[in-house]
């Protein structure tokens, strides 16, 4: 997708606010580094939390396991394109311009961490079919994005390199404050992210883990079996 440079000058004009220069940024290893990072944990934190979300109704309304992967994986997508469209509307890109700049820029990287995710799961004996509750669920989770993220990481770096991806929509951010309705559009940096990821998984897996140990514990045969 080509970049039409007069149509994003139209739009941070009309917001009083110049294109962000991104850039020269990407010219250094550091900089395209540091953007490719920052590209893979908005993809990959959407992806998180749409198949989270994908399994919990999935589980909810009973559907099957195939089922249940495909809602998964489409709410992936959704929301992988959500986290990536909050900065361009927060520096007052239009909602129709927005999607269509996420559209290009994110759909390979989503690909393919989706591709390797469920592939992980799908290695790691009972994780596609683990529940909430269980810890493999949730230890086949933290294995499978992070290979997504390393193997989306380089998909991200090469596709800015080229000027494509997420260097698409860096060329429409802003160096001026938003100002509106569009301050309450929350600014999410890599740090945050990572910890939004750390936190949903670990919290997974306390509540898997302490499921467990409740069970095992009224379970009489898992009591009988630790007296043993």
């Amino acid at each position: 997708m080509t970049m039409d440079h007069g149509h994003a000058g139209h739009h941070a004009g009309d917001e009083g606010a110049a294109p962000h220069p991104h850039a020269h940024a990407a010219a250094s290893p550091r900089g395209l580094n540091r953007m490719a990072v920052s590209a893979t944990l908005h993809c990959l934190t959407g992806c998180a939390i749409g198949e989270i979300l994908g399994l919990i109704i999935g589980t909810a309304v009973g559907l099957s396991t195939g089922w249940t992967v495909v809602l998964a994986v489409a709410l992936a997508f959704l929301f992988g394109y959500a986290l990536s469209t909050l900065p361009l509307l927060r520096s007052g890109v239009a909602l129709g311009t927005a999607l269509s700049v996420v559209l290009a820029a994110d759909t390979l990287s989503i690909a393919t961490m989706e591709v390797v995710d469920n592939a992980v799961m799908a290695l790691i004996p009972g994780a596609m079919d683990a529940g909430l509750v269980n810890v493999v669920f949730w230890i086949g989770m933290l294995i499978a994005l992070t290979a997504a993220f390393f193997a989306a990481y380089p998909v991200n770096r090469a596709l800015l390199k080229r000027g494509k991806g997420h260097a698409l929509t860096h060329e429409y951010h802003s160096t001026a404050a938003p100002t509106g309705a569009r301050r309450f559009i929350p600014n999410l940096s890599s740090g945050l992210l990572v910890g939004i990821i750390v936190s949903f998984m670990l919290g997974g897996l306390l509540v898997a883990t302490a499921a467990t140990l409740e069970g095992a514990g009224t379970d009489p045969h898992a009591a009988a079996a630790t007296l043993d």
